[in-house]
């Protein structure tokens, strides 16, 4: 969330399963591409390094930020996953009843869609944010009818686009009593407004992960109570509920709680997901945020991560410091923490000087890092030769029916009717010769499980 007073809070697309890891092996391409000896480099982003255990890692984005080059480019290397920070809420989409703008919305959108990132849709019915006309509604006609126009335009232009919706935001008070937010829906429509919610937003976009989500729920309290039986209640009426969102924004005052695994476990054990949505730590202490990423790795149903913010310059706890970039987007030592707890290493990859055009060459070797139900993931892992490169691009060859849903650590483009993906760069071009980076993608198999092929590294 955004703007919202830290006084009585702790500070404010795939559903992809951590079940098997295979042991990484370099495989020969059948264009003769060298396999690299020994095992493969660890993951060197946030966002790579979470898709290697079955998780996004994601961040808050700001429409009116994508035109800052340090922002994107940050965005662009270290997630693969993004939340619309404001520009999906009431106000922004629909700030006069029937009269709907998504211009900054679907910013968002097509760039994350470009950069090959899953996306979450925040929020859709939430008590701030709220545009006056709505609470004026008199009857509870007019406000269930608006919100089920809302859903379906809100839903229905991004029907297809949207791994999570954030349904139902913030519908419990603070403190002990576990009662419900005395919102303009709960006033109309009572209790039974949040299971009509769920049942709308299934009908406007049948395929998209449905969640609750709400704030200082990380650990077991009246109000986390109260969320959990509202879930249990849900699912017993068959009302389709997918995912609950913690938000986890915690300060000093409020710490990571120790029952926050356990917390997360229970609420995975009522046949939802666990979605950690809007992290933000203050002066990100980097035993706080591994414990959080260590939380979710240890949960089988925890499916990501969100930070609430790429850079603590623009983070609305800005003066809190709580994000893992500082303002000159300089990583912090809590970003090497999370890292470090996913599995990950910042060794790999860079080098400057010389340039490309030199004799200087690359290669790629592919490897299947992981394997679920329907889908695996691959890793290519590019290493300089005989000098410094400024620029690679490497292809990769499907077979169909064979698709790619999540890329990530590069840009790619695609022909051959979706079977051949080409990858270039996305902030890790230039390497020192020995140097190497790596990109990676998730491959819906869709019955075949033929190993992509690798057809050959350009160096620039």
């Amino acid at each position: 969330m955004i703007r919202k007073p830290l006084a009585g809070r702790r500070g404010p697309r795939r559903s992809m399963r951590h079940v098997l890891v295979y042991g990484v092996a370099a495989l020969l391409g059948s264009t003769g591409v060298v396999a690299m000896s020994g095992t493969a480099h660890a993951a060197d982003t946030l966002g790579a390094a979470a898709a290697e255990k079955g998780r996004y890692f994601g961040t808050a984005v700001a429409a009116n930020r994508l035109g800052e080059s340090q922002y994107v480019q940050t965005l662009n290397r270290e997630f693969n996953s993004v939340t619309a920070e404001n520009a999906m809420k009431w106000d922004a989409v629909e700030p006069s009843q029937n009269n709907f703008n998504f211009g900054n919305a679907d910013r968002i959108v097509n760039h994350a869609r470009q950069q090959g990132m899953d996306i979450r849709g925040h929020t859709l019915v939430w008590h701030s944010q709220l545009p006056g006309w709505v609470s004026s509604l008199g009857s509870a006609d007019q406000v269930r009818s608006a919100m089920r126009n809302h859903i379906n335009r809100v839903m229905g232009q991004y029907k297809g686009e949207i791994h999570s919706w954030d349904v139902v935001n913030e519908a419990f008070q603070d403190g002990s009593s576990g009662a419900r937010r005395n919102s303009v829906f709960q006033q109309r429509l009572g209790n039974g407004y949040i299971e009509e919610a769920f049942r709308m937003a299934r009908e406007a976009d049948p395929n998209a992960k449905l969640c609750y989500n709400d704030y200082n729920t990380d650990g077991q309290n009246a109000k986390s109570n109260a969320v959990y039986n509202l879930v249990r209640q849900l699912k017993q009426n068959g009302a389709p509920i997918d995912c609950v969102g913690f938000q986890s924004h915690f300060n000093q005052q409020s710490p990571v709680p120790g029952d926050y695994q356990a917390n997360l476990q229970r609420f995975a054990d009522l046949g939802v997901d666990v979605q950690i949505t809007e992290l933000d730590i203050q002066n990100a202490p980097s035993d706080s945020y591994s414990r959080v990423v260590q939380a979710c790795l240890a949960v089988e149903r925890c499916t990501g991560i969100t930070v609430w913010g790429v850079t603590d310059k623009y983070s609305w706890r800005s003066e809190q410091n709580p994000l893992l970039f500082d303002g000159n987007y300089n990583k912090k030592p809590a970003y090497n923490a999370v890292l470090s707890a996913l599995g990950g290493s910042s060794s790999g990859g860079g080098g400057g000087g010389g340039g490309g055009g030199t004799g200087a060459t690359c290669t790629a070797t592919y490897a299947e890092t992981n394997r679920w139900g329907d889908r695996f993931n691959g890793r290519v892992t590019v290493t300089a030769n005989g000098g410094t490169i400024n620029d690679w691009t490497v292809t990769v060859n499907l077979t169909s029916p064979q698709s790619v849903s999540t890329t990530w650590n590069g840009t790619p483009s695609w022909s051959g009717g979706g079977t051949v993906m080409t990858m270039k760069p996305n902030g890790n071009g230039t390497l020192s010769s020995g140097s190497s980076t790596s990109f990676g993608f998730t491959v819906m198999a869709n019955g075949n499980w033929s190993q992509p092929r690798v057809g050959g590294c350009t160096a620039g």
